[in-house]
């Protein structure tokens, strides 16, 4: 009995393990979508600071009405119980769309997808590493150094 239920929770976490790593592959997807067609309302604008508001703005929207379909509105009164660093993520986000925006035309899509990879690897071991915003501490182990500097010779090899 007790091993069936293990087995069944094991079954239901791979399920939502499957799920959620297609889920981010997805988000990456559309991280790599996002960078070339902001870039091209920059074409149309002129404007990179501008096309990084139109893009909040419109994600917003989405986003907003996920929220009052799904009655993620309801949790709104629970803001007020956040400290102030936690709202950091919005401004975090803006600089991340600018700079995609404003590097894919430099760099190339691939050029400019890698080195935000290679930016999330090293911003993600040292989170790891000291346990930042309440994470778990993870080690700093071989294979996870190996897989970044991989990284970094993916954002070299992409360039030449």
């Amino acid at each position: 009995m007790l091993e069936t239920d293990f087995r069944k929770r094991a079954e239901r976490m791979n399920m939502g393990l499957w799920i959620a790593l297609l889920v981010v592959i997805g988000a990456g997807a559309a991280a790599s979508l996002q960078a070339p067609v902001n870039a091209a309302l920059v074409r149309v604008t002129g404007n990179s600071i501008l096309v990084s508001v139109v893009s909040f703005g419109v994600g917003f929207l989405v986003l907003a009405l996920i929220a009052l379909y799904s009655g993620g509105l309801t949790s709104i009164p629970k803001l007020g119980k956040a400290d102030w660093w936690m709202f950091l993520g919005g401004a975090l986000g803006a600089f991340s769309v600018w700079g995609m925006l404003w590097g894919v035309p430099l760099l190339g899509v691939v050029t400019m997808i890698s080195a935000l990879i290679l930016g999330q690897m090293v911003a993600a071991l040292l989170l790891d590493y000291v346990g930042a915003f309440g994470l778990p501490v993870r080690e700093l182990t071989l294979p996870r150094a190996v897989g970044t500097i991989l990284v970094v010779a993916g954002v070299i090899l992409s360039r030449f």
